[in-house]
Order: structure tokens, then sequence, then C-alpha cells
């Protein structure tokens, strides 16, 4: 990946974990529960990750082959943790493995911000 290309993902990355942060205090009425609900349910009430995954490769203009190969580019060197999507066309399974696998890099990045978020605000447990 090129330099300005790796530019561009680590600012999408970043943008997109501090929407997402927001989005979770906000609905969970603080940083203790949005990583609570975070990590027990990441698709479930309050949280909805894959919805919030999907509205920003719309927003990014990423749900398209060459937007999927953008992000699979970036993230080539990720192990899979999760099947495969299936699908039926090349384009469909590229985007869903895009989505999946940022999905989990986001995930994880969140988590790490909302984690110092309640360390920060609520002090040492």
């Amino acid at each position: 990946m090129e330099l300005h290309q790796r530019q561009q993902f680590d600012f999408l990355l970043m943008t997109a974990a501090e929407r997402f942060v927001d989005r979770l205090i906000q609905r969970n009425q603080g940083p203790a529960q949005a990583l609570e609900r975070l990590r027990a349910a990441p698709n479930g009430p309050g949280v909805w990750l894959d919805d919030f995954v999907d509205a920003l490769f719309q927003d990014f203009l990423l749900a398209n082959p060459a937007g999927a190969c953008f992000v699979l580019q970036a993230l080539a060197k990720r192990r899979l943790t999760a099947p495969l999507p299936q699908a039926d066309r090349v384009e469909e399974l590229l985007v869903a493995l895009a989505k999946q696998v940022f999905g989990e890099l986001l995930r994880s990045k969140v988590t790490e911000m909302l984690e110092q978020e309640v360390l920060f605000t609520e002090g040492p447990t």
C-alpha cells in the first residue's frame, strides 16, 4: 500500500472510531456501560456495530469493489476470526469481507478508546 493510501486509511479508521465512541457513549449513558455492551453484544441494542460499518461504507463510498479492495489492502495481514461471508458474486464477497474485517478492527480500536475513557473519567478500580 502506498504511503498516501495508508494515511487515508488511518484517517478513515480514526474518524470512524471517534464517531462510534461518541455514539456509544451517548446511547449508553457513559463510557463504562458502552464498553460493557460493546463487549457483551457488538450488534445488540445501543451498539449496532454492523449497522455502523454499513453506514460508514456508504458514507465514505467504500461499498463497491474498489472501496473494498482499498480496505482489504490496508488490512491484508490481519487474520480472519470469522468464517468467510456468503455471497453469490465476487463484488458482494469483497464488500462483505471488507466490512467484516474492518468491523473487527473498529471494535478493537473502540474498545481500547472506551477503556481509556473509563480510566480517565472514573479512575482505576
